[in-house]
């Protein structure tokens, strides 16, 4: 049977038929229904094909493939596992572990939880000797820094992580100038604003070094890699793709690779149901090992307050796991040949570069900072993402979306990441607003429970959002049990809950009857009724679509308004 299978042919498909049964199956919806803007501006195709990709490129695509396999690293991806400790002997006791269990590059931020004294200093110094290393600091002047004193071995490697470049002298083999696009991802950057910042970046510290050689020797890029799996893939072929391009703007006609360091995004984490964070963090570590990153760093998925002992094993597992595992790095180019991945790598490149000569054309990334522009696009992007997420258009799971109510929110956040403008903020703070007031919510649900059910599960997610688990009325069937559980119930507010039609012939008889204090919303979108209804004493309406925060923070300012 399984020889037979084998030699099965299946036939060519055109991209017309398929496009004429997609068209059926839509039953009269538009066939551009299919298609999917990204926040990048790039239209993601229903299907992609190899006649569409050749269309694209032409013989630009082997010139695309080589280009990312030539610069491949010839070590694979390497674990930088960073290093949590609220004392110096529990540090040091966590550093030492981590290079046990399988750290490859020791990752420390220099803003830790106590003073680094010489003590210190010297006990670091005697790690980094031995060990790669991936040191972040706030500038030249970081007292971290220091351990180079203590060091004598001139040939260790490592890497300097910092927004501005770090001199340091004799140390040949540890890059001290970075192209830290990460600052830019948390802020909002999408990953063609990144790409076009990597080389911004790269241009003005290569003309601060004059030699370009040596500027290589030190340079390398820090892409944080967010849940946009594809994307994500792409987003790191690309930067090998305009790095070969940016190079040979300076006379190189051998590309030389140069580190592509890369971490988890932040962005998307959330102190809500924080295992979902694992999961996201799996994700974008899997993304950096078939995009081509050469050395990733997982952060522990209850990185935002305060990581233990089992979540940062399971961090450094994350990528231990995916590389021993999968096989990807047995492979030359994982992705390489994938339609839709060619595909959206060349549109990053091109969309990419075009910015990069923009942001050149403006004076250099410097003047584009000063003029605001550069804050103006990233709080545009910004702003998309969090309305997207508000309106459920992207869904956080556990936060916007199947979250639990019962979830507390951290009072604390870990200093090291409270500047990131994660997505999940607005939801963590409206849990905060909720509980302040803890007002009494009921569901109304009236009729059959088959008929009510979608509707009332919709309303119930609706307020998990804000920590809130609202009291279902059960199947309430006629129009003076229903007045009665409202009138013999204490509720602060109340959401009436049934299928359409029942709504529009039972919502006039409750009016009357409803407590005069008590705020009174109906589940469903009904335009024609709506401006009767508000004039009659309703105070909005929950439907598919609202924007979830606003929309509960106007009923909490109602409900605060009434109790004064």
């Amino acid at each position: 049977m399984s020889i037979q299978m084998k030699n099965i042919d299946f036939p060519t498909v055109r991209y017309e038929e398929w496009k004429e049964q997609a068209v059926k199956a839509l039953k009269g919806k538009p066939f551009e229904t299919l298609f999917t803007k990204t926040i990048e501006g790039v239209t993601l195709q229903p299907l992609y094909t190899q006649e569409m990709l050749l269309d694209q490129l032409s013989d630009q695509l082997d010139k695309q493939i080589s280009t990312i396999r030539s610069l491949k690293s010839a070590t694979g991806l390497k674990v930088a596992q960073q290093i949590y400790g609220e004392t110096p002997a529990e540090f040091f006791v966590r550093l030492q572990d981590s290079i046990d269990k399988g750290n490859e590059v020791l990752t420390i931020d220099s803003r830790v939880a106590f003073e680094w004294n010489e003590e210190h200093i010297t006990t670091l110094s005697s790690f980094l000797t031995e060990n790669s290393f991936k040191l972040i600091v706030q500038n030249e002047k970081d007292p971290i820094l220091n351990v180079f004193n203590h060091i004598k071995n001139f040939d260790i490697e490592g890497f300097i992580l910092s927004n501005q470049p770090i001199f340091l002298e004799n140390f040949k083999q540890v890059r001290t100038i970075s192209a830290n696009t990460a600052t830019y991802h948390h802020e909002g950057a999408h990953a063609i604003q990144e790409l076009a910042l990597s080389l911004a970046l790269a241009a003005k510290f290569a003309e601060q070094e004059k030699d370009f050689d040596k500027f290589l020797n030190k340079f390398f890029v820090n892409f944080a890699v967010d849940t946009s799996f594809f994307g994500e893939i792409a987003k790191l072929r690309a930067f090998k793709v305009l790095w070969k391009a940016f190079t040979s703007a300076y006379g190189i006609t051998e590309a030389r690779p140069i580190p592509i360091v890369a971490e988890t995004s932040l962005r998307s984490f959330s102190t809500l149901d924080v295992y979902v964070n694992l999961l996201r963090a799996g994700n974008e570590a899997f993304a950096a090992l078939i995009g081509g990153a050469d050395l990733f760093t997982v952060h522990p998925h209850d990185c935002l307050t305060k990581p233990t002992e089992k979540s940062i094993r399971i961090a450094r597992n994350v990528l231990l796991v995916l590389k021993e595992e999968s096989f990807v790095e047995k492979v030359l180019d994982p992705s390489g040949g994938s339609y839709f991945i060619e595909s959206l790598t060349a549109e990053y490149i091109e969309k990419a570069w075009d910015l990069f000569l923009e942001i050149e054309e403006a004076g250099g990334i410097d003047i584009y900072i000063e003029s605001g522009r550069l804050q103006n696009e990233l709080d545009a992007v910004y702003e998309s993402r969090r309305k997207a997420v508000e309106t459920r258009k992207q869904s956080l799971i556990g936060t916007n979306i199947y979250a639990n109510p019962s979830d507390e929110v951290a009072m604390e956040i870990n200093p090291l990441f409270k500047q990131v403008k994660r997505l999940a903020i607005p939801f963590e703070q409206l849990r905060v607003n909720y509980q302040k007031v803890q007002p009494k919510i009921g569901i109304l649900t009236f009729g059959n429970l088959k008929d009510f059910k979608p509707r009332a599960d919709y309303v119930s997610g609706f307020f998990a959002t804000a920590g809130i688990t609202p009291e279902q009325s059960g199947e309430i069937q006629n129009v003076e049990t229903a007045q009665a559980w409202l009138q013999n119930n204490e509720f602060d507010y109340v959401i009436f809950v049934a299928k359409d039609d029942e709504t529009r012939n039972i919502v006039p008889t409750l009016l009357p009857a409803k407590p005069e204090q008590l705020l009174f919303d109906v589940a469903g979108k009904f335009d024609e009724e709506q401006k009767d209804w508000l004039a009659k004493g309703v105070n909005g309406f929950i439907y598919a679509g609202q924007n979830i925060v606003e929309n509960l923070t106007e009923v909490l300012e109602s409900l605060q308004e009434v109790q004064r």
